[in-house]
């Protein structure tokens, strides 16, 4: 218990140094750029005090939940030896945390009202409920399979960089035939679906996987996966875009 304890009040201690550079930003311009008092101070440490609280047990949680279970997970398949079953979990790990993720849904129901105003789908709450939906879920197949090439290539030792680069030329094609009106939402899909959720998890199955596969690097092999599911969305979201 004692040592719990002491483990909270380190990882709090950490978050609040993570956030000083950002209080002090912000302070700075504030008092010496704009020369005004800060707007409800109260109200404004009260948040601070909220954010590093949040943060601490997010990353407490982290270590002591997803971490842990995203490797032994990852271990199991490995000594169980089923190629079909850990691809069937790579996809639906990547698939159900992407649906979930908050950052894809917001941004999912702000690209449907600006879609709605622009005149590009009817201006309903039906119909912008439906393209945030479709987005999300186009999304999300994108970093299950992105998840599944991962997996792929951990397995079969492939060299990550030719993966990427011919991912991103694809990209680059992409942007000249898509309608202008999505390839913006493309390129942020690619960053909002690793966020909060997504990438624990993801990272554990990466390092987890590569460290029970005899031949393979956990720092060579184990990461990467969160760039095939930043890369993935911005392709799929595109195609989305090309058919919607």
């Amino acid at each position: 218990m004692k040592q719990s304890l002491l483990a909270l009040a380190q990882s709090m201690l950490g978050s609040l140094r993570d956030l000083a550079p950002i209080i002090i930003v912000i302070a700075f311009f504030q008092l010496f750029v704009l020369q005004q008092p800060l707007p409800d101070l109260i109200g404004l440490i009260t948040g601070v005090l909220f954010v590093v609280l949040g943060l601490t047990f997010f990353i407490y949680g982290l270590e002591m939940g997803l971490f842990p279970i995203g490797e032994s997970m990852a271990h199991a398949f490995a000594r169980k030896g089923s190629v079909k079953w850990l691809l069937v979990f790579a996809f639906s790990l990547g698939f159900g945390t992407t649906v979930a993720e908050p950052a894809l849904i917001a941004v999912a129901a702000e690209a449907a009202q600006v879609a709605a105003g622009g005149g590009v789908i009817e201006q309903n709450a039906e119909a912008q409920a439906s393209y945030a939906n479709g987005l999300r879920f186009t999304v999300a197949l994108s970093v299950g399979l992105a998840i599944v090439i991962g997996v792929l290539r951990i397995l079969k030792g492939w060299p990550i960089q030719y993966l990427i680069i011919g991912g991103y030329v694809l990209v680059m094609i992409m942007t000249f035939i898509a309608p202008e009106e999505i390839i913006g939402i493309a390129y942020d899909s690619g960053g909002v679906t690793t966020s909060t959720i997504t990438v624990p998890l993801v990272t554990a199955l990466g390092v987890g996987l590569a460290s029970s596969i005899k031949g393979r690097n956990p720092m060579i092999d184990g990461f990467g996966l969160i760039a095939f599911a930043s890369l993935t969305p911005m392709i799929f979201v595109m195609a989305y875009g090309m058919v919607v």
